[in-house]
């Protein structure tokens, strides 16, 4: 990011999951706030999304974590969990659609520039900010994750789940497995779901254009994606950390579950999202 400025990738991101909401009718995530929190004409984003038609992989891959994450939420606070955790929130709006009531508290932590641009959003938009949601302002750099959610009323004694979407691959990895050795050690035992992405070399040839072509572009605007990963030693140092489940799923199998015509072939390589749990 650039120092005081919004994450312009969060903006990137939130177009994706309001162009998927009217090209495929938001059949793998629907969300309603989609386009109202952007602050966009419908035919502004179908035009962006139409001048990019090879874009559209990583738009059904957006819709797919949502997609992973909003279940493993919903059965988390099944089971009982009672905490949500929003890590690198940007404009996320499962808070503000959340139908699990108001005995279930959200925490959004995000970079102080990039949340303030999203409530000044919220507030254009007309969408409300619900009494169990808190904004936690952080900076990776000078602050202590656990320190700044204690802060705004989180409970490390208490089973929570943490939604981690679009931020691993900015981040190096001593951020990224300090973050999960975090969430690994809460006393409350946790989830997390988080994507991530093979290493550039190792994609399918056919998707390799378009993902240099997005690389570059996110490093443009001081974005640069900076930590991939392989699967089995990733899990591997997972458990090591305490996770005892970790789950690795790539968005091809829940494209083809939700949309069958779209005809998406079995890739071994390339978007990951992961679900995990450490119980305490």
């Amino acid at each position: 990011m650039i120092p005081g400025e919004p994450s312009r990738t969060a903006l990137a991101a939130a177009t994706h999951r309001a162009a998927h909401q009217l090209l495929e009718d938001g059949c793998i995530f629907a969300d309603p706030l989609a386009l109202r929190i952007l602050n966009a004409e419908p035919d502004a984003v179908l035009a962006t999304a139409s001048a990019e038609p090879a874009r559209s992989p990583i738009r059904l891959f957006i819709a797919c974590r949502h997609r992973v994450a909003e279940d493993r939420v919903a059965q988390a606070v099944a089971a009982g969990v009672r905490q949500v955790v929003i890590l690198g929130a940007g404009l996320d709006t499962g808070a503000y659609r959340s139908p699990h009531g108001l005995d279930v508290s959200w925490f959004e932590v995000d970079h102080p520039a990039t949340q303030a641009w999203k409530q000044r959003r919220l507030r254009q938009a007309g969408i409300e900010v619900p009494a169990f949601l808190q904004y936690v302002p952080i900076d990776f750099e000078t602050e202590i994750l656990g320190e700044r959610l204690a802060a705004a009323g989180f409970d490390d004694a208490a089973p929570s789940i943490f939604v981690w979407l679009g931020v691993v691959p900015y981040l190096t990895e001593a951020a990224i497995f300090g973050t999960l050795a975090f969430i690994a050690g809460l006393p409350g035992g946790a989830e997390v779901v988080f994507d991530y992405a093979d290493p550039p070399v190792n994609w399918p040839t056919e998707l390799r254009p378009m993902m240099d072509a997005r690389a570059a572009r996110v490093a443009a605007i001081g974005e640069a994606w900076i930590s991939f990963f392989e699967p089995a030693p990733l899990a591997e140092r997972m458990r090591a950390l305490g996770f005892s489940e970790v789950e690795d799923s790539l968005s091809g199998p829940i494209v083809a579950g939700y949309m069958p015509e779209a005809n998406v072939e079995e890739r071994t390589r390339g978007g990951h999202i992961i679900w995990a749990r450490a119980v305490s």
